[in-house]
């Protein structure tokens, strides 16, 4: 087991389930302590239990992102509690009621209130909980955020909503990094492909979004590809940017869970890059 992450400690938002869960089992992995935090009590127990399983040390703290005290409370205690907090991951997310993600209905004929979760949650909690964490990291003068968002800003995906919320975040991440450049903090966006959930496997389906299920994502290699982005110690150059999962799989030489590499979305947006270098 990789201990590259022994004694640094994260904070994985919405890791109850999915990508926020499979990000904290990845960490674990290598040897991180990881708090998660969401809404369910439960699930957030057993993705402690996993990340204790994979070699880490976790801790779960039942948190509504929807509740900007409750998000500046949450990373106080972590502080608090550790002394420290090394990697803030921004996963925490929730989707309209009643919406079909692959046959949205157009915007028009949508509720104005699905603007709560996907901006937020999706993006307001994201906010709140960098500034909040910025101060210690600054006073540190290092630390890491990652922002989960999606080839969503670039190409049409899910919902309007929805590509507007990565877009806004895709850009916080650019505008964050330039100002705590100079302090030694790292921002990034990660773009995780089509991820291959426990809802979707029991689906019981072959494609989704004309994607074979076989060439779908792990919840856990975005865990590993944070952990290798993380103990890269030229890694602060790259802050500012977005960094595709399955690439950085790649340039790292990680592999899914059962192996395999993954397949880049990048050709969903037409390639090219996504922000250009910071100035």
């Amino acid at each position: 087991m990789s201990v590259a992450g022994e004694g640094r400690v994260a904070l994985v938002t919405g890791g109850s389930r999915g990508v926020g869960e499979g990000i904290a089992v990845g960490l674990g992995e290598a040897g991180w302590t990881v708090v998660v935090s969401g809404r369910n009590e439960r699930r957030l127990a057993r993705t402690v239990e996993r990340v204790e399983e994979a070699g880490g040390r976790g801790r779960a703290v039942v948190c509504d992102h929807a509740d900007d005290a409750q998000v500046e409370a949450l990373i106080r205690s972590v502080e608090e509690e550790h002394g420290r907090l090394d990697l803030l991951v921004n996963n925490a997310w929730a989707a309209p009621a009643d919406v079909d993600h692959e046959r949205p209905e157009p915007f028009w004929e949508r509720p104005v209130s699905d603007w709560e979760p996907l901006i937020g949650i999706g993006l307001r909690a994201h906010y709140v909980a960098s500034r909040a964490v910025a101060p210690g990291m600054v006073a540190r003068g290092a630390g890491m955020i990652v922002n989960i968002s999606s080839v969503g800003t670039r190409a049409y995906l899910h919902s309007t909503l929805y590509g507007i919320s990565k877009a806004g975040l895709d850009k916080m991440t650019h505008d964050t990094a330039l100002e705590l450049r100079k302090h030694g903090v790292t921002v990034l966006s990660l773009w995780p492909g089509l991820i291959r959930t426990e809802k979707l496997l029991a689906s019981g389906r072959e494609t989704v979004f004309g994607v074979s299920i076989k060439d779908t994502e792990t919840p856990e290699l975005q865990g590993r590809v944070i952990a290798a982005l993380a103990a890269d110690p030229d890694i602060h150059r790259r802050t500012g940017q977005v960094v595709i999962s399955a690439e950085a799989a790649v340039e790292y030489e990680l592999s899914e869970p059962g192996g395999g590499t993954p397949i880049s979305p990048r050709k969903m947006f037409g390639g090219g890059p996504v922000f250009p270098p910071l100035p």
